[in-house]
């Protein structure tokens, strides 16, 4: 496969800085960028102008990657055609409410049914969201050996409105999936956060699907604030520095962390960015930057060194929670710096920070993380 990449900081765009992508004839065109480059008048066309007839998909961020490392307020856009016999399809669902985000789900994987469907690359708005319902219902319908990847877009940590982009344009209620068919494809997974527990488990006594009621039977949000003191005062966006880790009924860790997107101060609930089961136990989370550092390097051994990536180049799709990159400040480009030289200089580098991301958790299976660094590495044989 090859890949090209460009980066812009406004719009209206410049054809001839776009020329060399266009040029490659590509099947896919990612694009990820800020709210007010999605925004602004035209541009969907114009990228219809300059990729005629190319599938265009990606959404807004709370950060944007690529090979040149973090910026904000630009948007990156990645260019890729493989080289075997491989398509690509893209889908689009409208996601009209919380309610209706398993059967937005469900309508995309039916979409994506198929021979060979080897991939699915999903992304969805990330506000007013369940992430669990979407990809639930999307695996419901392709299985779960099919590998699904991407997130939950995001709107610079405003948590006001997000946009995803597909067929149709530019959508605020919108998810868009991306269908990988083909025998010659190799895929890789790593996801992994880095953040460290403190205080003592606590048990989900009430709760459905993402929001949390109670802990230990009392209004779950009285529990959080007590455990942040001061900064209890900044809720919500102050519980992106302090996630919950997800516990088994024997108060073992099952792999997942949730983020806390909104509270409701008159009923004492927590609303997080996916589901979790009440009889289990959850506690408290925090890190430093180099504990982040660490567990995305970790995050990208897994998904493989560059000698497992077949011939030719390699995409590397890395979505990160805005969690980690308020952490980390400007550090922040030193998680991506030890993905990149985990990959290899034959991985083109494109994704985004998040509001969620999708990713397998150990092997097929795919869930929604929170404050994690998922990486997806796609070549060709």
């Amino acid at each position: 496969m090859e890949c090209r990449q460009a980066l812009h900081g406004s719009a209206p765009l410049d054809g001839g800085h776009l020329l060399p992508l266009a040029e490659l004839g590509p099947q896919l065109l990612l694009v990820f960028g800020s709210v007010s480059c999605l925004r602004s008048p035209d541009y969907f066309a114009q990228l219809q102008g300059a990729f005629p007839g190319v599938p265009l998909v990606g959404c807004s961020t709370a950060g944007e990657i690529s090979d040149r490392g973090v910026s904000e307020q630009t948007c990156v856009l990645t260019a890729v055609k493989f080289q075997g016999d491989v398509a690509v399809r893209v889908v689009e669902a409208a996601i009209a409410s919380m309610d209706s985000c398993r059967s937005a789900g469900v309508a995309l994987g039916a979409a994506l049914q198929g021979p060979n469907l080897c991939a699915v690359l999903l992304f969805a708005k990330g506000v007013g969201v369940n992430g669990s319902a979407i990809l639930a219902g999307l695996a419901s319908q392709v299985g779960d050996q099919v590998p699904i990847s991407g997130g939950l877009a995001g709107d610079d940590g405003a948590f006001v409105e997000t946009l995803t982009l597909g067929p149709s344009g530019v959508s605020k209620e919108g998810a868009v999936a991306v269908g990988l068919y083909g025998t010659d494809l190799i895929l890789s997974h790593g996801s992994c956060g880095g953040w460290a527990p403190f205080g003592p488990a606590r048990k989900i006594t009430h709760s459905k699907e993402n929001i949390l009621y109670e802990l230990d039977g009392e209004p779950a949000l009285n529990v959080y604030k007590r455990y942040l003191g001061e900064h209890a005062k900044g809720l919500p966006n102050s519980g992106l520095l302090f996630p919950l880790e997800l516990l088994d009924p024997e108060r073992g860790s099952v792999g997942l962390i949730r983020t806390i997107l909104g509270v409701n101060e008159a009923e004492g609930y927590l609303v997080l960015a996916g589901d979790i089961e009440a009889g289990g136990f959850l506690r408290l989370m925090h890190a430093s930057t180099d504990d982040l550092v660490d567990g995305a390097e970790q995050a990208a051994q897994l998904a493989g060194t560059p000698q497992s990536g077949g011939a030719g180049q390699r995409l590397g799709l890395l979505v990160s929670c805005v969690g980690r990159r308020l952490v980390m400040g400007d550090a922040v480009e030193e998680e991506i710096e030890v993905v990149g030289a985990a990959l290899g200089k034959a991985t083109t580098l494109a994704g985004f920070y998040s509001y969620g991301e999708f990713a397998p958790l150990g092997g097929t299976e795919c869930k929604l993380h929170n404050q994690t660094m998922t990486v997806t590495c796609i070549g060709e044989r």
